[in-house]
């Protein structure tokens, strides 16, 4: 008698998954609002920090995302456009923040 091969049972990932795949083929999945995604994100996010598996962007990577999501706003026209007060403040608050130490030793030295 041949040997009849036992298939594994299948893991609860894979069970989701392949009920996941069904219900798009069906058209009965979920389909997520933006406010709901945005939700499962926060609490996804808020998880990995609670766990230590969040990751650390450097500052190379928070600056490169910065550049990459401002030019996408400036695409799509939905960046801030600044009147010439608030770019001013912002100048202003910057220059506090990065001259505040270097600015004091500068007056010493006059």
């Amino acid at each position: 008698m041949p040997e009849q091969k036992k298939e594994r049972p299948m893991s609860r990932s894979e069970a989701g998954r392949k009920g996941g795949v069904a219900a798009h083929e069906k058209g009965t999945a979920h389909e997520w609002s933006s406010q709901e995604a945005r939700e499962a994100g926060r609490k996804g996010g808020a998880a990995a920090h609670e766990r230590g598996t969040a990751h650390q962007f450097s500052s190379e990577e928070a600056r490169a995302a910065g550049r990459k999501g401002g030019e996408a706003a400036h695409e799509k026209r939905t960046a801030h456009e600044w009147s010439s007060e608030e770019a001013r403040a912002a100048g202003r608050k910057g220059g506090e923040v990065r001259g505040s130490s270097g600015r004091q030793s500068h007056e010493k030295a006059r």
